[in-house]
């Protein structure tokens, strides 16, 4: 009888576990929820897909979880291997984007991504079945029973559980491998919503939605994040990569002790800011407005408690020192985060102590494997957790097909 591989899930990393797994004598099945897969790849990068960053800074993942497992794991695939894996294997060409460092598809558009990628598990002999709702996962004896909604059960002999965590619901995730996992028997850290906009109510600064720009967000509570990168007001509080990256931060600790979410507006710095601001026939709004959008600059001198038609040289020296306090490290207000249903991905997940981190089997159920979100580390915004999916979908691939082997 042929040894059968069953892939839960279609996202990322399961379409890469499933490719990485199949190969001559063994079955693979890749069962999809929805009908189509990939959706978190199809609305990622604005619909473009961010397919890998430029350069990648290991020190900026976040878990609960042992730091040095999450390195060993992501070294598994190197960078450099994964784009010649999307440029050759798939003959997908990537280009890097100077402005942000990252590397999005020469094709422009996410669903370029996809659809090779399931093209390409297809050609390796995958079987993807969509629309399969799996309902349960039971170990029998050497082998794993899975069941389903709708149609007979499917025994395998080895499980990649790559389903997701909660966030962007509307692609299809639920946290049905979360809840399975933790049945039986894995540590499962406390999950939330993560890289998710920021909300103020009443909203502050309502009236300067859409006013994007790059500053230096940090967040600093019991644990402290700093991020440069773009920000965004919007009508209900901010957002842009430098609030996502820092989120993590305050939802955590929300409840408590509320920490502080501060931003230095430009990359001027308290001197430089002085120098900016000194004695001359300027007025002081008209100087500020040559560094920020103008709209910025009016609302943050008169946070400030300085009036726009000061002249720089009537500019009082405590007034000068309040001013440029908002300007590099301004303190917004916040009363909470948009929650999982804006969350780009799911904190917390599965301990990586858990897993083989050479091959991501469980270390409580052999024959089990996991991968992607559902593991517990996640990245900042620009293609780190595509990353985090393509690599940790790889090792359980390699690693459940290697399983097979020796059965």
């Amino acid at each position: 009888m042929t040894p059968v591989i069953a892939v839960l899930g279609a996202g990322a990393a399961g379409i890469m576990a499933a490719v990485h797994a199949a190969g001559p004598g063994r079955r693979v099945l890749l069962l999809e929820r929805t009908a189509d897969g990939g959706r978190k790849i199809l609305i990622s990068g604005g619909g473009r897909c961010n397919v890998l960053p430029g350069t990648l800074d290991e020190s900026r993942f976040v878990t609960a979880s042992s730091p040095h497992t999450l390195r060993n794991i992501l070294r598994s695939w190197p960078l450099a291997e994964q784009r010649r894996f999307f440029e050759e294997d798939l003959a997908l060409p990537l280009v890097l984007e100077p402005d942000t460092g990252k590397l999005f598809p020469v094709a422009n558009k996410a669903r370029a991504v996809r659809d090779t990628l399931i093209a390409h598990a297809r050609e390796r002999g995958v079987e993807c079945l969509m629309n399969a709702q799996v309902t349960g996962l039971t170990a029998t004896g050497s082998r794993w029973q899975i069941a389903l909604g709708d149609a007979p059960p499917i025994t395998a002999d080895a499980v990649i559980v790559a389903t997701g965590g909660l966030s962007v619901p509307k692609t299809g995730s639920d946290g049905f491998g979360l809840t399975q996992l933790a049945a039986l028997g894995h540590v499962v850290h406390p999950t939330y919503p993560a890289l998710t906009p920021i909300l103020c109510a009443p909203p502050a600064f309502a009236d300067l939605a859409g006013v994007s720009l790059t500053v230096t967000a940090t967040a600093v509570g019991t644990e402290k994040a700093v991020a440069h990168g773009g920000f965004l007001f919007t009508h209900h509080g901010y957002s842009g990569p430098a609030v996502l990256d820092v989120s993590h931060v305050l939802v955590r600790q929300l409840g408590t002790e509320r920490p502080r979410l501060e931003v230095r507006w430009t990359d001027l710095s308290p001197s430089d800011w002085e120098r900016a601001l000194a004695a001359g026939p300027q007025q002081v709004a008209t100087a500020v407005r040559q560094h920020l959008p103008a709209r910025l600059a009016d609302r943050l001198v008169g946070e400030a408690a300085v009036s726009l038609d000061t002249r720089l040289s009537q500019l009082r020296r405590e007034d000068r020192l309040r001013l440029i306090a908002t300007l590099t490290r301004c303190v917004l207000p916040w009363t909470g985060d948009e929650g999982y249903r804006k969350a780009e991905v799911t904190g917390g997940g599965v301990s990586l102590g858990d897993v083989d981190p050479r091959t991501l089997e469980s270390r409580r159920l052999p024959g089990l494997f996991l991968a992607g979100e559902l593991l517990d580390a996640f990245g900042p915004i620009g293609g780190y957790n595509f990353v985090w999916a393509w690599t940790t979908g790889r090792l359980a691939g390699l690693g459940a097909a290697a399983r097979i082997t020796t059965i």
